[in-house]
Order: structure tokens, then C-alpha cells, then sequence
């Protein structure tokens, strides 16, 4: 059975993105323009809570781990897609996360 040190990299990424997924949504909500921002506060909390489940998962030690991380990967391409397009820092950063979080999650 595989256990948090087999995964410690993606669990890593995980717990990474989500933290940036977050700041990003908060961040965006202070933006002027908010109803231009609100498929990446929508993309970054969906994508913030499959990484935080996909993480707890790979802790366990869990035989779910594998398709989980699959889910969270397509997220995390569509969030890094999202944040992409808006030309701002903390959009910058969540899409790098995000990019970063769906390598290590595609390679489980």
C-alpha cells in the first residue's frame, strides 16, 4: 500500500495550488471589474477543494488517489487556462500552481 511519502511531491503541489487557488478567488473579488472575474473565482474554488481532496486522499494512502488526481489535474488545466487570461499577479501565480499541480497529478 502506498503511503504519504510515495505521493509527498503531488500532495506538495496539491496543498500549494489550492493555497494559491484560494488567494486568487479572494483577490479577484476585489477587483473593479468583478463580473469579469467570476468563471476564475468560480474555476479557482472548484479546482482549490479537488486539490485539497486529492491531497488528503494521496495521504491515506487511498486506492481512489489515482482517479481523483486524474479529476484534479482537468481542473487544473481549465483553472490555468482561466487564470491566463487576466493580467494580474495573483492570476499569474494560481496559473503556475495550477500548471504545476496538473503535471505532478497526471504523472500518479
Amino acid at each position: 500500500m502506498k503511503s504519504y511519502h510515495d505521493y509527498q511531491q503531488c500532495i506538495e503541489a496539491c496543498l500549494r495550488c489550492a493555497a494559491l487557488c484560494q488567494h486568487c478567488a479572494t483577490s479577484c473579488t476585489r477587483e473593479q471589474e468583478i463580473q469579469m472575474m467570476a468563471d476564475c473565482i468560480r474555476l479557482d474554488m472548484e479546482c482549490a477543494a479537488l486539490c485539497y481532496a486529492a491531497a488528503q486522499l494521496m495521504s491515506m494512502g487511498s486506492e481512489s488517489s489515482r482517479d481523483l488526481c486524474r479529476i484534479c489535474a482537468e481542473a487544473c488545466r481549465r483553472c490555468a487556462a482561466e487564470c491566463s487570461r487576466h493580467d494580474n499577479e495573483h492570476c499569474r501565480e494560481c496559473a503556475e500552481a495550477c500548471r504545476v499541480c496538473a503535471e505532478q497529478c497526471s504523472n500518479m
